[in-house]
């Protein structure tokens, strides 16, 4: 049985969360990011994708392949 590549994402955070609404803010935090342009590689999947579509105005996305 063959094995499927797990998608990965590559989250960095690009702009501050300060002035920003609470559930942008609580996104930022919930996607594990503590300083800015902080790197987070992220698993592919609907409630990740669901989290960057909030701040996607604050973070650059890169799909990785593993």
């Amino acid at each position: 049985m063959a094995k499927q590549k797990k998608k990965e994402l590559r989250v960095t955070l690009v702009h501050s969360a300060i002035r920003r609404q609470g559930i942008q803010k609580r996104n930022v935090e919930a996607l594990g990011f503590k300083k800015l342009h902080q790197t987070r590689i992220l698993p592919d999947n609907p409630s990740v994708r669901g989290m960057i579509r909030k701040v996607s105005h604050l973070v650059t996305v890169e799909e990785v392949s593993k």
